[in-house]
């Protein structure tokens, strides 16, 4: 097999090392992306992508996000930054500057369903989610080995009726502060309003597309019985209101009386693993912006 490597970079080198994400929403109006356009090219940066869009030119919100190169980036974070909020203040933005070099860390919490963790940690292993698995956490011991084969502590902390509180506060002791993203792969536990608070749109789950018709246990065996003819996965961000956070990515499939529980089960799960992979890679590319009870996702 031939193996063609760029010469013009080492094998270590990061040729993202001087890139920036900015996520950008306010109020509408004129001169957004040229006082943003302008703050960037006074500072040496290049714009490499730019994406908008306004939800309504009058009176709606606007939502901008752009990447940009800049030399000696590492050095002048934090002064930009700085800079930056007089524009920001100006247009009224919520706004955040992300160093690209600089990957997100991800906890990945799961119970005894495999499908969801197995897709992220294969496509971590692939390079396709560019992020650091930092640990994984669960209520069960089933897939220690199997993540550890990867190099990836895994933290067991079973959780009942009784111990819920005391286990969320050990999970929040192992997670630390420096966890960016929580990632709910089928993790058969509901998370507490203090937790949700602490991470804020930075925590993500996966369900089945039958909520809220089909409620309780055995949702494919009631969608079975009722014959759907469309099944799917939805990946959201956690809120207070179970499963009703804003929405990241949903996809279906066709299906028919000839597909059987067991069928409709292996198809949702093949559905659930991609849609949660597909929603955790914008997020840690910071794709996403969050307004109200709704996503804009620049992909």
């Amino acid at each position: 097999m031939d193996i063609h490597i760029n010469k013009n970079l080492t094998l270590t080198e990061n040729p993202y090392k001087e890139r920036a994400r900015m996520l950008i929403s306010c109020p509408d109006g004129p001169g957004i992306v040229a006082a943003v356009s302008y703050f960037l090219h006074q500072h040496g940066a290049n714009i490499v992508q730019s994406d908008q869009y306004t939800m309504d030119p009058e009176g709606g919100m606007f939502f901008m996000r752009i990447e940009f190169d800049l030399s000696d980036l590492d050095q002048k974070f934090v002064e930009l930054k700085g800079k930056f909020q007089e524009v920001a203040t100006k247009f009224a933005m919520n706004w955040q500057i992300h160093n690209v070099s600089r990957k997100k860390r991800m906890a990945i919490f799961v119970s005894k369903e495999d499908h969801c963790l197995v897709e992220l940690l294969w496509q971590w292993q692939a390079g396709d989610l560019d992020g650091e698995i930092a640990m994984v956490i669960s209520n069960h011991p089933d897939m220690k080995d199997y993540v550890e084969s990867f190099g990836i502590p895994y933290h067991m902390i079973p959780v009942t009726a009784d111990t819920k509180k005391e286990a969320e506060q050990r999970q929040l002791e192992v997670i630390g502060d420096d966890i960016d993203v929580i990632i709910l792969a089928r993790y058969m536990q509901i998370i507490s309003p203090t937790f949700i608070q602490r991470y804020r749109n930075r925590i993500i789950n996966i369900h089945h597309s039958f909520l809220p018709a089909f409620v309780g246990g055995k949702p494919y065996a009631q969608a079975y019985q009722r014959g759907v003819k469309i099944i799917g996965a939805t990946a959201h961000y956690v809120t207070e209101e179970l499963d009703g956070g804003p929405i990241i990515e949903q996809d279906v499939q066709r299906v028919s009386h000839r597909d059987d529980v067991r069928e409709l089960k292996r198809i949702g799960r093949t559905i659930e693993r991609v849609v949660l992979a597909r929603a955790v890679k914008w997020h840690i590319e910071d794709r996403i912006l969050v307004h109200e009870n709704k996503t804009v996702v620049f992909n």
